[in-house]
């Protein structure tokens, strides 16, 4: 198993930080090499033409070994996730009497559109809440597979929920999309890192994902992958990289109808950024060498103790079928409890986020079982 990772990071030593989730600290090398592409912009005379697609390039090789993807070209470059779920949504056609089926209270990136594309094509936009249930991950997946039918024209989820890390079971609800000729788009801002997901056995249409979080990369970057049925699309933008042989910078004036090949029509303007492409490009080249599912080793393990512990203290922990190790939620049925945590983890500098009714705790390799313990003490105390 891998041992903590803390040295490489640059936190400060007097805080206690669990919360990945909310944005991940850089790595040294990454600030490294933020810092290498700022030097280079000092001297523009050292940017050749090939520097404009050799690490874009790089980096979608590098994320499609992450996702297991075999084909690059099917990656792209995008500066957020609404920008990717925006071009998705973009290039779905619903009509009256369809839905697309969103899940309660998922982050407002990937619910905005779908609103917008419903009301403007008079279809229904589905939100699956979770079950009030003892068994809620479970009951909450068996809600989303009976909510998709033949008037679904879209299922839009996340393969975690970001705001309490329930695990939603992206085989079975493939399957279900596939038997209805349904699309199914992913947010993987809250999972692609830090727990294994597989493009090659999901199939997803889509799949969006964050760089400042489990990607351990800068603000403002973001990686997306579309499948076969977006190869004809529509892009967000219509800019000069995306074309056909736009490598040849002296025949840029000479107009081409053709994109680039595979899906590299949706990728941002711009995206050869010099700074954040080679810091997120390191971080992934990073991810990758240490293993994914080392990573959701290392984070079952950090933990398995404690929530034993905090379970004997009367907090709800979702079983471990339906909840990352990563990134999970704690709760209390008594909410005057919780409002005296959030004070007692605020004095005591421990970092974790409060969302909805749950402390969402989310631990990386740059913690250790003294983090842990602190944070233990401190919900045990109360």
């Amino acid at each position: 198993m891998l041992s903590c990772q803390k040295e490489l990071f640059s936190l400060n030593g007097e805080a206690t930080y669990i919360n990945c989730a909310y944005m991940s600290p850089l790595l040294k090398s990454v600030e490294k090499a933020g810092v290498k592409g700022i030097e280079g912009k000092r001297n523009p005379i050292s940017v050749t033409p090939d520097d404009f697609f050799k690490n874009t390039e790089l980096l979608r090789a590098e994320y499609s070994k992450l996702i297991n993807s075999d084909d690059p070209k099917r990656s792209v470059v995008i500066p957020s996730v609404s920008y990717g779920i925006s071009t998705a949504a973009k290039n779905i056609k619903v009509k009256v009497g369809q839905k697309i089926i969103v899940l309660a209270e998922q982050f407002p990136s990937n619910y905005y559109p779908w609103k917008r594309l419903c009301d403007e094509n008079g279809a229904q936009l589905v939100v699956v809440n979770a079950p009030k249930s003892t068994d809620r991950g479970q009951a909450w997946n068996e809600a989303i597979l009976n909510s998709i039918d033949g008037s679904t024209a879209a299922v839009a989820m996340a393969h975690v929920h970001w705001a309490d890390g329930t695990k939603f079971d992206l085989e079975a609800i493939r399957k279900k999309t596939n038997e209805v000729g349904a699309l199914l788009i992913i947010d993987g801002t809250q999972s692609i890192g830090a727990l294994p997901f597989d493009v090659q056995k999901i199939k997803p249409d889509a799949l969006i994902c964050a760089g400042y979080k489990w990607l351990l990369g800068p603000y403002s970057i973001g990686l997306g992958y579309f499948g076969e049925a977006f190869d004809n699309g529509v892009p967000l933008e219509e800019n000069w990289i995306n074309r056909f042989e736009s490598e040849n910078f002296a025949g840029l004036v000479n107009y081409n109808d053709d994109y680039q090949h595979g899906a590299l029509r949706y990728e941002v303007g711009e995206h050869s950024n010099f700074i954040l492409v080679p810091m997120l490009l390191e971080s992934i080249r990073q991810i990758n060498q240490w293993g994914v599912e080392n990573i959701q080793e290392y984070c079952k393990q950090l933990f398995a103790e404690a929530n034993t512990a905090l379970m004997n203290h009367g907090y709800t922990i979702e079983s471990e079928k339906y909840r990352g190790h990563h990134l999970f939620g704690i709760r209390s049925a008594d909410t005057s409890r919780m409002e005296k945590l959030k004070v007692k983890l605020s004095e005591n500098k421990i970092s974790v986020s409060v969302r909805g009714d749950a402390i969402r705790v989310s631990p990386h390799l740059y913690n250790d079982s003294n983090d842990v313990q602190k944070f233990v003490d401190i919900l045990t105390s109360i």
